[in-house]
């Protein structure tokens, strides 16, 4: 195997069992008064994201679907962290994000438009606008993420090459061109 995959492997493995935390860390930060609009809007994104019905990949397909969600929420703490200071836990992820467009190759200019165009979604009648001008909405948005974090369990399955290709194919396969 790849010395390269082996890294992605680990580091993949790892934001599998970090994604609650993460989630905890943005909604934290998506809270914080002190934090410019346009990183609130990339954080809203994620939030809002995470509880897309639809996502690139189904949370049910063998993990990866997890991977996904990790994956996006890396590239909008990148995107955020282009519009200004981030918390350091949100640092960290928007660094990971390296990994992701070293593994996504050149299907990462898709994934960067797919994220940039999260802002205009909307998911379950919340707008990105509304969660981050709107603290009722905010609330619920963030109760319902926090029900899911706690009853979130990491994937048991092993990431392997086999994995990473599949993981691949789903993003080729779901990115808009």
């Amino acid at each position: 195997m790849d010395p390269t995959d082996e890294r992605f492997i680990a580091a993949f493995s790892q934001s599998l069992v970090s994604l609650p935390h993460d989630v905890k860390a943005l909604l934290s930060a998506l809270g914080d008064a002190n934090l410019q609009p346009g990183v609130k809007r990339s954080l809203a994104c994620g939030a809002n994201y995470l509880r897309k019905s639809l996502d690139l990949i189904d949370d049910g397909v063998e993990g990866l679907g997890y991977l996904d969600d990790a994956f996006i929420v890396r590239l909008l703490c990148e995107q955020a962290q282009s519009r200004g200071p981030l918390p350091d836990e949100l640092r960290t992820l928007a660094a990971e994000a390296e990994l992701v467009r070293g593994f996504l190759g050149p299907l990462y200019e898709r994934a960067e438009r797919y994220v940039t165009g999260l802002e205009q979604l909307a998911v379950r009648g919340r707008s990105v606008e509304a969660i981050v001008s709107d603290a009722g909405c905010r609330e619920e948005l963030t109760a319902d993420l926090l029900d899911w974090a706690a009853r979130y369990k990491s994937p048991q399955f092993v990431l392997d090459g086999l994995g990473l290709s599949k993981l691949r194919s789903f993003f080729a396969a779901r990115l808009p061109n």
